[in-house]
């Protein structure tokens, strides 16, 4: 069985850095594309970054200059080095990945538990 976890959310003050962590387990080939998606309370799940295995990358607008996505595709693990929080970085963050090749057959995407990140003073 494919599945996502991540780890690294926390609470942090605004200004501050948390890096996420995302590693696929399970019978996997490759994975085309990895990311982080996020959904604050009473709001949609937006895109916060991309990575394809080529490296890639395509970020949000709001998190632009702040955030680094990156991966290591020996180890299927994506991370989020995310700095200079802002209260209205507070969410919870899922990880995500996309155009998976197994043992077992083909995933278009899969989808982790997520981790709560939260900005406040």
């Amino acid at each position: 069985q494919v599945q996502l976890v991540e780890s690294g959310g926390g609470l942090v003050q605004p200004g501050g850095s948390l890096r996420l962590s995302c590693a696929a387990s399970g019978n996997i080939f490759s994975v085309d594309t990895m990311g982080w998606f996020r959904q604050a309370p009473g709001k949609q799940r937006e895109l916060v970054a991309t990575i394809t295995h080529l490296n890639n990358t395509n970020y949000a607008d709001s998190v632009k200059g702040r955030f680094t996505i990156s991966r290591d595709n020996a180890k299927n693990t994506v991370y989020l080095q995310m700095n200079s929080l802002e209260p209205e970085d507070t969410a919870v963050y899922y990880c995500n990945a996309a155009n998976l090749y197994t043992y077992s057959g083909y995933l278009s995407t899969i989808w982790g538990r997520g981790t709560q990140v939260t900005v406040s003073a």
